[in-house]
């Protein structure tokens, strides 16, 4: 191997300044010679750089304290280099890859969260609602600090989801730093098996004698949520619904096409909704097939800082056409796209390879979405009243009244009277609404 190395680097370095003085010699050449100038230069540069790779490699080898297996050395230049790229480029080892096609599927429980690097801290993207995370209090924006007892400076996303998994009923401590709070916000939390239910609420939210606007809460963009959406429209319709609360907020995202398909809905057919674009490739653009009733009640897009991904392609798009007002705060800003590269022994590299970009050639990555009305979160109600809701429990007085009224306790009902608890003291849904009447009294 030594040898190998060192044969190479001579090579590099006697090849160097031959082609220095073929190109000091040689006769003038056209213009048209000059990209094919600057490429042999850049591969110079590139074998140039390669062998100061393998100078390092082989010192390592030779002179580091203990030997290292080269592999090991290998994966961990292949795992360094990807992490200079961005937060979403990595390495997967062989065992790491097969873990991440599934292999191990449901041996594993979560916290329920969507996370990201964003300016070199470990950030929540999104807590899924109704998971330890969300019932922890776990925001969008958190900055975790530090993994049971170990900081997290320089972790990679990999390395973070396998500390923050594990088995269910197990316990993870976290330190988060939340903006606006000058202190450390220490939080335990008990795994479990995350489940999705992509449409979390959807019914009319407004009196009796109101405007009948219906309120639809879209929590993931999974293969199932199409249908699922379909049957919820229907039921709105067939309530009589004049208009529409579309809520993304805390959406990480999900499946591309899913989003696409769910525009259709709104949009109609032949719509372009994203394309992406990268160095390699041609530009690949994503249009609405979706031939089935459209709907086309006035509308209004809920976002926040835990809007992401496929969740901001639709609120982009639906700005875009001016089919939908959008309110609420900026969104998070991920719009790339990664491509997996198996390697022979087993291992792969996941690299960024393009961006998403909306109809208007806006790129959403970093930027995110920009509401048409901003609205701050605000929820009125006392601390102890918050807690309640949150939790999802009754008081002792309002178990017992129902117990000496005869009424069943049934946990379903308790779950929609606290989601329109929940709606009546959010101010971004409220604002919403207000919108939405003044719309109907212009279209009228």
């Amino acid at each position: 191997m030594r040898f190998c190395i060192r044969d190479s680097r001579w090579q590099i370095w006697i090849a160097i300044p031959l082609l220095s003085l073929a190109f000091l010699f040689s006769p003038p050449q056209p213009a048209l010679n000059a990209g094919l100038v600057d490429s042999v230069k850049k591969k110079i540069d590139f074998y140039r750089e390669l062998g100061m790779f393998g100078n390092v490699l082989e010192i390592v080898r030779r002179a580091y304290v203990e030997e290292v297996p080269i592999k090991t050395l290998i994966y961990g230049a292949i795992s360094g280099m990807l992490s200079k790229l961005d937060p979403y480029s990595m390495f997967f080892t062989p065992e790491e890859f097969a873990e991440f096609k599934g292999d191990t599927e449901g041996k594993f429980g979560g916290i329920g969260i969507e996370i990201g690097i964003r300016d070199g801290f470990l950030t929540v993207i999104s807590p899924l609602e109704g998971t330890p995370a969300w019932k922890a209090g776990l925001k969008a924006g958190d900055r975790i600090v530090e993994i049971d007892g170990e900081l997290t400076q320089g972790i990679t996303l990999l390395d973070a989801v396998n500390k923050l998994r594990g088995e269910p009923g197990t316990k993870v401590k976290l330190k988060i730093l939340r903006k606006g709070n000058p202190e450390l916000i220490e939080v335990e939390i008990t795994r479990a098996i995350i489940q999705i239910e992509e449409i979390k609420y959807a019914d009319i939210i407004t009196g009796k004698d109101e405007p009948k606007i219906a309120y639809l809460r879209i929590s993931e963009f999974t293969e199932d949520l199409p249908e699922s959406l379909d049957e919820k429209l229907k039921e709105l319709k067939d309530k009589g619904m004049q208009a529409l609360i579309l809520d993304l907020r805390n959406n990480p995202g999900g499946l591309l096409n899913t989003s696409v398909e769910v525009a259709g809905r709104f949009l109609g057919k032949d719509k372009l909704v994203v394309y992406t674009k990268g160095r390699i490739g041609e530009r690949k653009e994503y249009e609405t097939a979706y031939s089935g009733p459209v709907c086309d009640a006035p509308m209004v897009v809920l976002i926040n800082s835990g809007t992401a991904s496929a969740s901001e392609i639709l609120a982009g798009a639906l700005q875009y056409y001016k089919r939908a007002l959008v309110v609420g705060e900026k969104s998070f800003g991920k719009g790339v796209v990664q491509q997996l590269f198996p390697l022979p022994d087993g291992s792969a590299v996941k690299i960024t390879t393009e961006k998403y970009y909306l109809p208007d050639d806006r790129c959403i990555d970093k930027t995110g979405i920009d509401p048409d009305v901003k609205v701050e979160y605000k929820f009125v109600l006392t601390p102890e009243e918050f807690v309640e809701l949150l939790r999802g429990e009754m008081s002792s007085e309002k178990v017992f009244e129902k117990i000496k009224k005869g009424e069943k306790i049934e946990e379903k009902k308790e779950k929609e009277e606290l989601e329109r608890e929940k709606i009546k003291h959010d101010a971004q849904i409220q604002q919403a609404v207000s919108l939405l009447k003044a719309l109907l009294v212009v279209e009228h």
